[in-house]
């Protein structure tokens, strides 16, 4: 029988070093499921780390819990689904605080929350009320960075207040950008299978939204800098000559 004392802190580890990857979210449930008989255990290692961890782990937890609930339903492990439900109220509360500090978190809540909704994880109304209760988290950096400055002359520091440094926020756009990258990939790379396929794609495929928008002016931007850089270094070279 394996020790619980190792299971737990395996899978501690596999949490902290989560990341954009669906590779990483997949080995920490597999590792979960099986190990299921601690599962009461392990799912207090999630809650664990989203008390003690910076928000882009928070976000990456929050990305897992999802992969999590979709192998328990595979293997019919519905204690796992059971726990997150049972929590889920927690769970949001500590990956987009209230106070604003998790704002950058309020889209991955949102996406998530809809993607358990559509798979019967969460009952509908469940749903609805954490949107209504989440509902201008986003909106609550600016309000929150106001008042933390009339409060204190005083910069922050690293990792004060789960807000993120220069590094981290680098870290979320790269994780960010991956996850929309691999979302490309894995529409391409499914085999068609007529009508069926397609119904399937429509449905699992999320509306644009402001963020996509935003994404998209960002790369066409740097598509515009690219293309005036080479062309200024080919007149350069030009002159040179």
């Amino acid at each position: 029988m394996a020790d619980p004392f190792e299971v737990r802190m395996r899978f501690t580890s596999q949490l902290q070093h989560l990341n954009a990857s669906v590779t990483s979210a997949q080995k920490a449930a597999h590792y979960a499921l099986k190990y299921r008989d601690m599962d009461e255990d392990l799912h207090s290692c999630i809650l664990e780390q989203l008390e003690r961890n910076n928000l882009n782990s928070r976000a990456n937890i929050m990305y897992f819990v999802e992969h999590l609930c979709d192998m328990a339903a595979r293997e019919e492990h519905l204690e796992f689904i059971r726990m997150v439900e049972r929590d889920i109220l927690k769970i949001v509360d500590l990956v987009a605080p209230e106070d604003g500090s998790g704002a950058a978190n309020v889209k991955v809540v949102r996406k998530v929350l809809a993607g358990m909704g559509e798979k019967k994880y969460l009952l509908p109304q469940t749903v609805g009320e954490l949107e209504e209760w989440i509902g201008g988290r986003d909106l609550a950096e600016e309000r929150h960075v106001e008042e933390e400055a009339r409060r204190t002359a005083t910069p922050r520091t690293k990792g004060q207040g789960g807000r993120l440094d220069k590094r981290q926020i680098e870290q979320r756009i790269e994780e960010d950008r991956e996850r929309h990258k691999r979302l490309r990939e894995s529409i391409w790379a499914v085999e068609q299978d007529g009508d069926k396929e397609f119904d399937r794609l429509w449905e699992e495929t999320s509306d644009v939204d402001e963020d996509d928008y935003i994404l998209a002016r960002e790369e066409a931007e740097e598509r515009r800098k690219a293309a005036r850089f080479h062309a200024l270094a080919a007149q350069d070279a030009a002159v040179t000559v």
